[in-house]
Formats: C-alpha cells, sequence, structure tokens
C-alpha cells in the first residue's frame, strides 16, 4: 500500500468523540475535550500522522466518515 496520510484541523472540532469511539487506537479526547490524533505531528494549521497500513487507512477513514463537521482527510501521502 502507498502511504498515506491523516490530515486534522483540531482547532475546528466540536468534541463530539466519534473519532475517539470508531477508532480509539488513532483518536483520543485531551483535557480539553478535544479530539486528538495520536502520535501526530503540527503542520501549520492541522495536524498530520503518516500511515502505512490499509488497517490504518480503514480505521482512520471511518473516523473521518462519522465526523459531522469533516476536519479529518485521509489523502495520499505527496
Amino acid at each position: 500500500m502507498e502511504k498515506m496520510r491523516v490530515v486534522h484541523f483540531k482547532k475546528d472540532c466540536i468534541s463530539c468523540g466519534a473519532c475517539a469511539a470508531i477508532a480509539p487506537e488513532f483518536w483520543e479526547m485531551d483535557a480539553e475535550g478535544l479530539s486528538t490524533l495520536k502520535s501526530s505531528k503540527k503542520v501549520d494549521d492541522h495536524f498530520e500522522l503518516e500511515i502505512d497500513s490499509e488497517e490504518a487507512r480503514a480505521a482512520n477513514q471511518e473516523a473521518a466518515d462519522v465526523c459531522p463537521v469533516n476536519i479529518i482527510h485521509v489523502k495520499k501521502k505527496e
């Protein structure tokens, strides 16, 4: 599988917790109640995590699909 990246715009999180409920191996809620992409790095105005397995892609795509404010994206690594 080609390398992919998960992109998360944390500043727009509404604290619903759907991502953490769907994929707790990648997502958790922080002390302020906002979703956090575990092991990610801050890049400009968002956070990114490189992934390279189909399981990671599927889990994060499901988290993206349930996010009511569409702040999680799974993209091909450029």
